[in-house]
């Protein structure tokens, strides 16, 4: 985020930081749940280029839609292996999973509560905020 863009947030009463810091996580919790998006952001790519449904995804690896949309949404309940097997499934070799790992920058950020997304529309920001959430 540019300096005046944190200013005008920070001039508006908000408190700017990163989602680790908001959220108390760890560096390896951290590095985690950033793995996890970049496997969620690289299946749903490959799935997309494919053009393949959710629904029919699942059929060919033996699960069901709703998991499907789980894994794309990087959800608490999917692990790890999990989406490293779907992302192969979609025919995608080993090297890929890394190149995704490696090319996430982690850029996750997060506001809520109150008139937030309004705020943030005055500012201008909203369009770079990764989740809103509006209670």
């Amino acid at each position: 985020m540019d300096s005046n863009k944190r200013k005008r947030l920070e001039a508006a009463g908000f408190t700017v930081g990163d989602a680790q810091s908001f959220l108390g996580l760890s560096d390896a919790e951290m590095a985690l749940i950033d793995m996890k998006l970049a496997l969620a952001r690289e299946l749903r790519a490959r799935r997309d280029r494919a053009a393949i449904s959710q629904a029919a995804f699942a059929r060919s690896i033996g699960s069901s839609q709703s998991r499907v949309a789980k894994m794309e949404a990087a959800d608490a309940s999917v692990s790890l292996d999990l989406l490293v097997r779907a992302v192969l499934a979609t025919g995608a070799p080993r090297r890929a999973i890394a190149e995704a790992i490696a090319a996430n920058n982690g850029a996750v950020s997060i506001i809520g509560g109150g008139d937030s997304v309004k705020a943030l529309k005055k500012a201008g920001v909203a369009n770079k905020i990764t989740f809103i959430s509006t209670g």
